[in-house]
């Protein structure tokens, strides 16, 4: 069984299909796409070693061929090295405009195959099949792409929507537990920017979803999708209500920056570090009472998450320094840093109108 979440974008609208065993009817899901039976599947090594052979099994039961590409995992292969590498591949395998690029992995593989899919031929399309709880909630859907510069996170990119999302909730069974916590930064995300009531019900059921309930999975992932997917649809390129989604991210991608993004910081941890100084920041500022940060602390600690800069292992910079690292930020508008702050949960808003200096108190306090 699977359930489906439409992203209406006009002549540009896909379907999300969230269920267990999706990657083994993959060639069912996506043969309605192809205009010849063949695909080209970039993914990365650890992906490969868990899902490629299920994936291709799925694909062959249509009669649909395939080439794959296998990177280096992790947060560096989003780099200029690796994208000039996946698009001289795809065109030396001659994929074709009207042909489709999957990209089978976590955020990382899904950022880069799709940016490669953006810009090659000046665009190819493709199709997200996350195996990553991060990936099933966030970066698969609503079309951003692009890659890392030594300048900051996420800085070089295009729009390009996906033609479908394949989130078989079954997968996330293989991740570590920290890399299911890190996504589940992004899950927690969307209550607190929007949806009082999921959150509250993370509350209860965060523990269920984390000890591997797959009903409590594929409701988390749903839900998150579906809140996604109305913002996208709302705000497709960012002028507006994107810019919610980005609730904890300020915070977030300096902290990634000041940890030369490695495994010591993964990208959901430092969300979840984010949220809960979002939160703190809003509640300093008079917009929220003390008692919601306290409730997002609380339940982030209870799911065993990172809350403060001292859960990051090894030295930081100053704060001063990670409030340089904020100013290269893409939601800096006119040299104006823009924060997504809140009310109370479930109600975020975005403002440039934050003081460095109480910026600077909540960034020192968290290190003390």
């Amino acid at each position: 069984m699977s359930e489906t979440v439409h992203v209406d974008l006009g002549d540009r609208a896909y379907d999300i299909r969230i269920g267990e065993r999706l990657i083994e009817r993959a060639g069912a899901e996506i043969a309605p796409l192809l205009h010849r039976p063949r695909v080209a599947i970039v993914t990365d090594a650890n992906v490969a070693a868990a899902h490629l052979d299920a994936f291709r099994a799925g694909l062959r039961a249509e009669g649909i061929d395939d080439v794959s590409l296998e990177l280096p995992p992790g947060e560096s292969t989003k780099s200029w090295a690796e994208l000039q590498n996946v698009v001289e591949w795809l065109l030396s395998q001659k994929i074709e405009r009207r042909d489709v690029v999957v990209a089978l992995g976590g955020g990382v593989i899904g950022d880069l195959a799709g940016f490669a899919a953006a810009i090659l031929r000046r665009g190819v399309r493709f199709v997200q099949v996350p195996t990553s709880l991060l990936a099933q909630v966030d970066s698969s859907v609503g079309g951003k792409t692009g890659i890392n510069s030594p300048a900051g996170k996420n800085l070089v990119g295009a729009f390009h929507q996906p033609s479908l999302v394949l989130a078989d909730i079954a997968v996330l069974g293989t991740l570590t537990e920290r890399d299911l916590l890190a996504g589940y930064g992004e899950v927690v995300k969307y209550g607190l920017l929007g949806d009082a009531a999921f959150f509250d019900w993370l509350e209860e059921n965060g523990p269920l979803l984390a000890q591997g309930d797959m009903a409590a999975r594929a409701y988390a992932v749903r839900r998150s999708c579906e809140m996604k997917a109305d913002i996208v649809v709302r705000d497709e390129t960012e002028q507006g209500d994107r810019a919610l989604l980005n609730l904890g991210h300020t915070f977030c991608h300096a902290l990634e920056a000041a940890t030369g993004y490695s495994d010591r910081l993964l990208h959901g941890e430092g969300v979840a570090i984010g949220c809960a100084l979002a939160f703190e920041l809003s509640a300093r500022m008079g917009l929220c009472s003390q008692e919601e940060p306290s409730r997002v602390r609380a339940h982030l600690k209870a799911m065993g998450m990172m809350v403060d800069l001292t859960d990051i292992p090894g030295d930081l910079p100053r704060p001063e320094s990670l409030l340089e690292l904020m100013g290269q930020d893409k939601k800096v508008l006119d040299g104006q840093l823009r924060f997504v702050l809140a009310r109370g949960i479930g109600e975020a808003f975005v403002t440039s109108d934050v003081s460095a200096d109480k910026v600077l108190d909540v960034l020192r306090d968290s290190a003390a």
